[in-house]
């Protein structure tokens, strides 16, 4: 359980794959229930993928630092 005690500080920089991930899966479950955003389908899936593949790296990285402190 010492995963959850672990304390990280994020920049505002740092956070924008975070909130992208964040909105492209709104806008996913969006698209998902609503013809407007379906021609959209496939660019919110791989948006979604990218942004949290990059929020994963940053989180464990910064873990990792957190861990050598």
């Amino acid at each position: 359980m010492i995963f959850f005690k672990i304390k990280t500080t994020w920049s505002n920089a740092e956070l924008i794959p975070l909130k992208l991930c964040i909105a492209s899966a709104y806008l996913f479950l969006g698209a998902y229930f609503n013809n407007f955003f379906s021609k959209w389908y496939m660019l919110l899936i791989i948006v979604f993928l990218i942004t949290v593949s990059a929020s994963l790296y940053l989180w464990f990285t910064k873990m990792k630092e957190g861990r050598k402190k």
